[in-house]
């Protein structure tokens, strides 16, 4: 038995015991102390069954399953209540729970209750026909630019199929967000989804991580531990900053990737899979393969299909639908009052170069919302280093940068070479005194008073 199981209470001990009988019946088995912590665990991997308490400070165990069944409609849930009080125990059945436990819990009848509960979750798995591929598994990514929609017919085209994929492009631009569309878009949709940043983990850790570990295989190794490659099983595996692993793992992963099969750390088993990957990098790979830090052979299994991501900077077109989004998801989130930006705002973040991309825009719209009073976000609002504080002093690329890039170098430059005079700013730019002090204001560079 592989299946994994999410066991939610606020009491230690109840974890422990569980967790103890649940893992030698040979069940993979993750805790939470509270609801919220258990439901940040069934977004990231879901499990094939959570077992929750009912009574529980915060968000109560009749909520958790709820939001669980709002979730995925299919979970399997049993919740868990005290030998004199059944009745929320029945009412949650009524709410879509499978089963109730009464504490103290009886051992066979827990096994038994959840040995049922992973049959019908497997019926019901079994009984879902594939998801159809269409434009929806595309349907949170944000962009209507030419660059984006040829992103979207690529997932669309490349979903359905079993080919592992490799998506490149800067840091920041949505990588794993493109992933999770390819997943979503697949016939293994309701399997699995685990990603792993291998860039996050030392070589040891990234080996225990992606191949799991056998009891003792190292110091701490007290339990056999599933990897993420074998908790991926039927599903997607996302490994992030590929061109980061050692010439060690690659090894063992183009195996994976051949023969579908490998071994645990410290074990002999031979452990087989059925597990798509997709990989993503911000670095050139082929050139990695010529100063000899990454395998050819393990590139061309990476690289079936490529796809790549444009910067930020190349598809302006999406920055005001992107910062809309994330104005309403921070404002909800921070209780602000903010639902618009100024004209000024918008244009200071059309301008921006976006080292960062999507995820330098992100951090941007929430730290206007934390300092914005009232409903609309102003330009002054944004971080400094947005408003001209850290300007950057490279030229903007041409080809390559807009109209409002050139401008705003062309003004601070003249003002900076002549001593912050917008008066002659203006005269050497041919502008008007008024849209100099404008722009000004919008990058957050005006000088005190000075316009001679």
């Amino acid at each position: 038995m592989h299946e994994r199981i999410l066991i939610v209470d606020d009491e230690a001990a109840v974890r422990r015991a569980l967790t103890t009988i649940l893992e030698n019946e040979g069940y993979d088995v993750t805790v939470a102390d509270d609801a919220f912590k258990a439901l940040a665990v069934f977004d990231e991997l879901p499990p094939a069954l959570t077992i929750t308490d009912l009574t529980m400070p915060g968000m109560n165990g009749f909520d958790l399953l709820l939001r669980i069944r709002q979730r995925d409609p299919h979970a399997a849930v049993i919740v868990m209540t005290a030998r004199s009080d059944v009745d929320p125990a029945v009412e949650a059945m009524r709410a879509g729970a499978l089963d109730y436990l009464v504490k103290p819990l009886d051992v066979g009848r827990l096994l038994g209750t959840v040995e049922k509960a992973l049959q019908v979750f497997e019926l019901r798995r079994l009984s879902e026909p594939p998801p159809r591929v269409s434009g929806s598994c595309c349907e949170r990514i944000i962009g209507d630019s030419a660059e984006m929609q040829q992103v979207f017919r690529s997932i669309e085209q490349v979903a359905p199929s079993r080919a592992t994929v490799l998506v490149t492009g800067e840091s920041g631009t949505g990588k794993e967000v493109v992933a999770m569309a390819i997943h979503r878009g697949s016939p293994r949709a309701m399997r699995p989804f685990v990603a792993l940043n291998c860039a996050a983990l030392s070589e040891s850790l990234l080996e225990s991580e992606l191949f799991g570990h056998e009891r003792g295989s190292f110091t701490g190794a007290d339990k056999r531990r599933r990897g993420r490659i074998e908790q991926a099983d039927g599903g997607t595996l996302f490994l992030d900053e590929i061109g980061e692993i050692s010439p060690g793992l690659q090894v063992k992963l183009l195996r994976v990737l051949q023969e579908r099969a490998f071994e645990r750390v410290g074990g002999n088993e031979t452990v087989r899979v059925d597990v798509r990957i997709v990989a993503a990098t911000n670095r050139n790979l082929r050139e990695l393969v010529a100063v000899g830090r990454f395998r050819e052979d393990l590139l061309y299994r990476l690289d079936v299909v490529g796809l790549h991501l444009p910067p930020l900077r190349d598809r302006r077109a999406d920055i005001p639908a992107l910062a809309l989004h994330f104005l309403k998801q921070y404002a909800a989130a921070n209780g602000s009052a903010a639902i618009r930006f100024s004209d000024d705002a918008l244009d200071l973040l059309s301008t921006c170069s976006w080292p960062g991309n999507v995820r330098q825009l992100e951090n941007a719209i929430e730290h206007a919302v934390v300092f914005a009073p009232g409903d609309c976000i102003e330009a002054s609002h944004l971080p400094p280093d947005l408003r001209g504080a850290s300007i950057d002093e490279r030229l903007p690329a041409v080809p390559g940068a807009n109209m409002l890039e050139l401008e705003r170098y062309a003004i601070l430059k003249t003002m900076e070479a002549v001593g912050g005079s917008t008066r002659k700013t203006a005269d050497l730019l041919g502008l008007s005194i008024r849209k100099v002090q404008y722009r000004l204001r919008q990058y957050g560079a005006e000088p005190a008073g000075k316009s001679a």
